[in-house]
C-alpha cells in the first residue's frame, strides 16, 4: 500500500506555493491525518520554514546520516542504493523530509539515467535511478503510516521536477494573477501529458525486459500526475498596476487551463471565483505571514501573546476557516476522508 503523492507546482516561481504547502501540512495535520512533508525544491526554503537555520546546518553537515531526501539518494551517483530517510518531526502527526540545496547536483544522474531507461540492458538501475524521489517519500511515509504526502519542487521543467513528478499522483497548480504564470500554465499542461505517455513507454519496456522477473518486487509509480485544479492569488490594488489590469489574465485562466491542462477545446465565460477547477482564491493575509514566520508557526495558530490582537485575531479565525475548506476540497478531489 502506498500513499498518495500530492504535488505543488508550476514553472513560474513567485506564485506562494511554498507557503500554501506549509499551511495545508499544519491544517491536514490539525484534521487527524498522518502528513509527510517534501521538501524537493533544491532552495530547500519549506524546510526553513519549518526548522531553524542552526538544525539545518546540522542536518546538511551530518554526514553519516540519511538526514535529507538528497543524501538518501546519493549514494546511487556511485556504487551505492538508496538509504531510508530520518525524518524531523514536526508534531506527531507532521513529518518533515528536509529538502537540501545539494539536491541539484544530482540533475545529470536523472538526465543520464533518462534515454537509457528505454534500452534493453541494466534497465533496473536506471529504474531504480528515475524512481528514487518516490522511493524514499514511500519509505518515509511507511515509517509513519502517512494518509499523504505533500511535495514542493522547484519552479522550472528539469530532470529532478520530472522524475518526481513521475512518482505523484496529484498535483495542484497554484497561479497569480499575471502573463507570466498563464505562460507557466500553458507549458506545464502539454509538458505533464507528454512525461506521462513517455513514462508509460518505459513501464511497458520494463515490463517486457529481461530483469523484469529478476526484480518481480521492485514497485514503480503509477505517473498518474493528474491536475486536480489550479489555486489563483488574490490581487492585491497598487498604483503602478491597477486592478483592471490583473482582471485581464485573471479572465483568461478559466480557458487557459482547459486547453493547456486538461486539453478540452471548449470555452467558457466563467472566472476564477466560479471555475469549479479553481480549488480557491488564495487571500493575502498581508502582516498576518511575516507574523507567522516570525514565530515559526502557521498563521491560523497565531495568539494574542504573538501580536494577533484586534483585526489581526479576526484574520487569524478567517484563515483557519479559508485553510480547512481548502484542504477538506483538496481531500474531497484525491479521495482522502477527512
Amino acid at each position: 500500500m502506498t500513499a498518495p503523492v500530492l504535488t505543488f507546482f508550476n514553472n513560474k516561481g513567485g506564485v506562494g506555493k511554498t507557503s500554501l504547502i506549509y499551511h495545508l501540512a499544519w491544517m491536514f495535520a490539525s484534521l487527524d491525518k498522518q502528513v509527510v512533508i517534501a521538501d524537493l525544491d533544491p532552495q530547500a526554503n519549506l524546510t526553513a520554514a519549518f526548522l531553524d537555520d542552526e538544525r539545518i546546518h546540522e542536518l546538511w553537515n551530518n554526514q553519516a546520516t540519511s538526514s535529507t531526501l538528497y543524501r538518501c539518494i546519493k549514494p546511487l551517483a556511485g556504487v551505492g542504493d538508496i538509504t531510508a530517510p530520518a525524518l524531523q518531526k514536526i508534531t506527531p502527526d507532521l513529518h518533515l523530509l528536509p529538502g537540501d540545496v545539494a539536491l541539484s547536483s544530482f540533475e545529470d544522474n536523472v538526465s543520464e539515467e533518462w534515454p537509457k531507461s528505454m534500452g534493453d540492458n541494466n534497465l533496473y538501475r536506471s529504474m531504480r535511478i528515475l524512481t528514487a524521489f518516490w522511493q524514499v517519500m514511500q519509505m518515509a511515509a511507511n515509517q509513519v503510516q502517512a494518509d499523504i504526502i505533500l511535495v514542493d519542487i522547484g519552479p522550472n521543467l528539469g530532470a529532478i521536477n520530472r522524475s518526481v513528478l513521475l512518482g505523484t499522483d496529484y498535483v495542484v497548480i497554484p497561479l497569480g494573477a499575471d502573463l507570466f504564470s498563464l505562460q507557466g500554465l500553458s507549458n506545464l499542461g502539454p509538458t505533464l501529458r507528454r512525461w506521462r505517455g513517455q513514462w508509460k513507454k518505459r513501464q511497458d519496456n520494463w515490463c517486457d525486459s529481461k530483469e523484469y522477473q529478476d526484480y518481480s518486487s521492485f514497485q514503480l509509480p503509477g505517473g498518474n500526475m493528474q491536475p486536480i485544479g489550479y489555486l489563483c492569488q488574490q490581487h492585491g490594488v497598487l498604483l503602478s498596476r491597477p486592478v483592471k489590469a490583473y482582471d485581464r489574465w485573471v479572465q483568461r485562466i478559466p480557458n487557459v487551463y482547459r486547453e493547456t491542462v486538461l486539453d478540452e477545446r471548449t470555452r467558457t465565460n466563467l472566472r476564477p471565483d466560479d471555475d469549479p477547477y479553481c480549488l480557491a482564491i488564495i487571500k493575502h493575509y498581508r502582516s498576518l505571514i511575516p507574523m507567522g514566520q516570525e514565530h515559526r508557526k502557521p498563521i491560523f495558530h497565531l495568539t494574542s501573546a504573538d501580536g494577533a490582537i484586534g483585526g489581526h485575531a479576526r484574520a487569524v479565525s478567517d484563515a483557519k476557516n479559508d485553510f480547512r475548506q481548502l484542504a477538506q476540497k483538496i481531500a474531497g478531489k484525491i479521495e482522502l476522508s477527512i
